[in-house]
């Protein structure tokens, strides 16, 4: 067999996990697509016969090459190619659903079955349409598919557990997600003031770090409970369901080694923060912040802030992490406060 038209069979509800085990023996191909081989079955790309993945069967490609792009999908659809340009031209595909800002596209229904053909590994297809309330939940609207809005998304090692209905996930913070396993040291105690699901709890809690994770949306919290468990990080997750502020009055004088502030107008909770953060401690502060006053606006308040309870921050670091909107970015201010 030709290496590079060799597909693995596994049944669906088995994909993440073959495809997670496929990487790990270096044999996962990344240049070609997952797609449905039957009603029950995919075929996953790799290079190479696998020997550690339990799968049905090994199959060469066979035929005229697969359809890889949306564009090519959507003119066998009969679309113009005025039409393609107004497809949208990013999603993500998180577990068994694609999220999608469909922008103005002319039938998203149709954008969603072709995004389905593409990836075999998704059910349903989920249009992004912002996100509202105190709670920041999601607005999506089942463009395709299934409907099932409940998936398992794995990153860096990592299960996220999530109702894309009900929760938010932004697959544009990965690389920060990943980032944050990496910059904790064993045994040191971190503080996480917008939990979420787990986003940055989770990797730095397998890291080794003691997590003190805070979150007030009851949905979020609910799965952030499921994933400390999903990724046997519970005995270094201690979980409050709570408002920032409540519970950092309970640890003035017995300070974190580091904060996390996942939250875009986090600056807000800065003082609060501040007063539990150990002197030469750590603060990873998120803003939405416009180009035009990156990196001044974010050091600056954080700058204030720690002048304002007698403090001194010192910016170690400004990320842009991915756009937020038109002329607006998502930064993180890095600072040591002595």
């Amino acid at each position: 067999m030709s290496e590079e038209t060799l597909a693995a069979i596994v049944e669906k509800p088995r994909t993440q996990a073959a495809i997670g085990s496929l990487r790990a023996e270096g044999i996962y191909d990344d240049d070609r697509s997952v797609y449905e081989a039957s009603g029950d079955t995919v075929a996953i790309p790799v290079t190479e016969t696998p020997v550690d993945t339990d799968v049905l069967e090994v199959v060469r490609e066979e035929g005229e090459p697969r359809l890889r792009t949306l564009a090519d999908h959507l003119r066998e659809r009969g679309w113009s190619e005025d039409d393609i340009d107004d497809a949208p031209a990013s999603w993500a595909v998180l577990g068994s659903v694609i999220l999608v800002e469909m922008g103005d596209a002319r039938d998203p229904a149709a954008v969603g079955e072709a995004l389905l053909s593409m990836h075999g590994q998704a059910d349903t297809v989920l249009a992004r349409e912002g996100i509202d309330g105190e709670h920041r939940q999601p607005e999506v609207t089942v463009v395709a598919g299934e409907g099932d809005t409940e998936t398992v998304h794995c990153e860096h090692g990592v299960e996220y557990a999530m109702d894309l209905a009900d929760v938010m996930f932004s697959p544009g913070n990965k690389a920060e997600r990943a980032r944050m396993g990496e910059v904790v040291d064993e045994g040191e105690r971190t503080l996480d003031m917008f939990a979420g699901i787990g986003y940055f709890t989770l990797p730095m809690a397998r890291a080794g770090a003691q997590v003190t994770a805070i979150e007030r949306n009851p949905d979020s919290f609910q799965y952030l409970l499921e994933n400390t468990m999903r990724n046997g990080v519970s005995e270094r997750v201690e979980p409050y369901r709570a408002d920032n502020r409540d519970v950092l009055a309970a640890y003035e004088g017995d300070p974190f080694d580091r904060i996390v502030m996942g939250y875009y107008e986090a600056h807000e909770f800065l003082p609060d923060a501040l007063s539990v953060l150990a002197p030469g401690g750590t603060v990873h502060m998120h803003e939405a912040t416009p180009e035009t006053l990156v990196p001044d606006r974010p050091v600056g308040r954080l700058e204030d802030a720690a002048a304002a309870v007698g403090r001194e921050g010192d910016v170690r670091d400004v990320r842009r992490v991915k756009g937020y909107s038109e002329g607006v970015c998502h930064v993180v201010v890095d600072a040591t406060v002595r």
